[in-house]
């Protein structure tokens, strides 16, 4: 069996499922809260809506660097970093803003943006080397 796409479809199973929680999430909340559209000026519908919209803006870019970076044969061990360390800053911003923790916010969202610079920068590298 071929492996050359593992590590993006790790990337894209794992934030596939957490983004599939996340909506499940705003969608239990409507239910609950018997809002139809928009945040109803509920506090924590709105945490719930900004955790899955800021998902739904991070995942998609960094999936296409992770598969440029396959597609150029970055190393396996550096797919493996860069996809488990997002999937898991995903994770801790999740976590805040639903139970909202500014730290593990803070935390996820940092390391959101750390992993896709050095994704950046790594695509970046192996087209010039």
């Amino acid at each position: 069996m071929d492996n050359t796409y593992f590590w993006f479809a790790i990337l894209i199973l794992s934030n596939a499922v957490i983004l599939y929680l996340l909506t499940a999430n705003v969608s239990r909340l409507r239910l609950k809260l018997r809002i139809l559209v928009g945040d109803g000026g509920n506090s924590d519908m709105v945490y719930a809506i900004r955790a899955h919209s800021n998902g739904v803006e991070q995942v998609p870019i960094f999936a296409l660097v992770v598969l440029a970076l396959t597609l150029l044969q970055a190393s396996r061990a550096l797919l493996a970093v860069l996809v488990i360390v997002f999937t898991a800053a995903r994770l801790f911003h999740a976590y805040g803003m639903i139970f909202k923790s500014f730290l593990s916010r803070r935390i996820g969202a940092a390391t959101t943006y750390m992993v896709q610079l050095i994704g950046i920068v790594a695509m970046a590298y192996q087209i010039l080397v």
